[in-house]
């Protein structure tokens, strides 16, 4: 395990003991807690989660398309094979749909009225204190929408303009774009690394939450140039720690990383506050499994090589009566491979090509050539609801 894992599941442990549970915008309830602060020093450790397994291509690609590409269109992350925005593009007509979280009876036949995101002034963009208007259409009449996937009720839609079909909107990749952020932060660190305290890079602007899908969660980089060093302080105004944190601090770390090798100098540590890190009530039995994860690996780490191997090849023994989507199988391949990493350890390292020595030639391709994770090992798969 890295330490990473423990820190990140003194988190989970802390939610689910002292948090309280509320409602929020998605229709799921979360269990949260108001703040909570991580530091890591990347020179001892990378921070990459093992006791579920971290798909390592899908973050990297997502980090890229933010940061490197500045782009908000989904489509670049399908050519990548990535769908983790899917649920948040804007349809062909300029619509987005958010949809019913547990469709229970499905009607293909509801309609709702489309909002005008606009209609709120930028002062209100979330429309707190201005109730949203709906859309016209060309002809004066009010625009409306029906369900686009099959098997979920729509519960309400915005109008962005067909100029934003397939974009998430004026979130990530376009701010980046807009305020070239990526170029004048390595701008800054190459030629003013220490006279420059203003090294800030906001995706957080007022000007554009309306016509954004969702407002940017990581919002917030501040960056440091001390000596041959260079450090990173990442802020997040709201957290899905079981599906987004493990994504963003990984991130966040081979960002840093890359930057730094791009500048000549040495990346040391990640200063990571988040505000409102929450669970969703539908995800609390996945981050129990990954919680009895931690104790099993603790367990299993008192007991001497010659039983392990024995328990190994009783637990591979009962596998072969066992479904395979059984939660009981799930649990005890989980196990195997607890097994595997305590009798072989072995840390996971991010790989970037030292060869490369501008940021914006990093491969960002499916293959994502220039980065990877070496020596890791990971306690299995973990399933978890995504919110919209």
């Amino acid at each position: 395990m890295t330490e990473f894992d423990r820190e990140y599941l003194k988190l989970v442990k802390k939610i689910l003991e002292e948090g309280i549970e509320v409602e929020n915008r998605t229709g799921i309830n979360t269990i949260k807690i108001p703040e909570y602060s991580f530091k890591f020093d990347l020179r001892k450790e990378d921070p990459i989660l093992t006791t579920k397994q971290f798909y390592a291509r899908q973050a990297i690609t997502e980090m890229l398309w933010i940061w490197q590409m500045a782009s908000n269109d989904v489509r670049e992350l399908h050519k990548r094979n990535v769908h983790i925005w899917d649920e948040w593009m804007i349809d062909e007509d300029g619509i987005y749909r958010i949809y019913e979280p547990d469709t229970k009876e499905y009607d293909p036949n509801k309609v709702v009225e489309v909002e005008d995101p606009l209609s709120v002034p930028i002062s209100d963009p979330f429309g707190l204190k201005h109730k949203f208007k709906s859309k016209l259409d060309e002809n004066g009449n009010i625009m409306k929408a029906k369900s686009k996937k099959e098997g979920k009720n729509i519960k309400s839609a915005k109008y962005f303009g067909k100029e934003y079909a397939n974009t998430i909107g004026t979130a990530y990749g376009y701010i980046v774009n807009r305020y070239k952020h990526t170029e004048n932060l390595i701008e800054s660190i190459k030629n003013y690394p220490t006279t420059d305290r203003r090294k800030v890079k906001s995706l957080w602007q007022d000007e554009f939450l309306r016509t954004a899908v969702l407002p940017s969660c990581v919002w917030s980089t501040e960056w440091n140039v001390t000596g041959k060093e260079l450090s990173l302080m990442v802020h997040q105004r709201s957290c899905d720690v079981p599906l987004g944190l493990p994504f963003n601090v990984t991130q966040y770390a081979c960002l840093l990383k890359m930057i730094a090798q791009v500048t000549g100098l040495i990346p040391t540590t990640i200063s990571y506050s988040i505000n409102d890190p929450h669970i969703y009530v539908n995800q609390i039995d996945g981050m129990r499994e990954q919680l009895r994860r931690e104790n099993k690996f603790d367990e299993l780490s008192k007991i001497d090589l010659s039983e392990l191997l024995s328990l190994k090849r009783e637990y591979e023994s009962k596998l072969l009566n066992l479904e395979k989507e059984s939660l009981e199988y799930k649990k005890l391949d989980s196990d195997i491979r607890i097994i595997d990493m305590i009798i072989n350890p072995a840390k996971p390292k991010l790989w970037i090509n030292p060869d490369i020595d501008d940021f914006f030639k990093f491969d960002n391709s499916k293959d994502l050539k220039d980065v990877k994770i070496e020596n890791y090992k990971h306690m299995g798969k973990l399933s978890m609801d995504v919110a919209q």
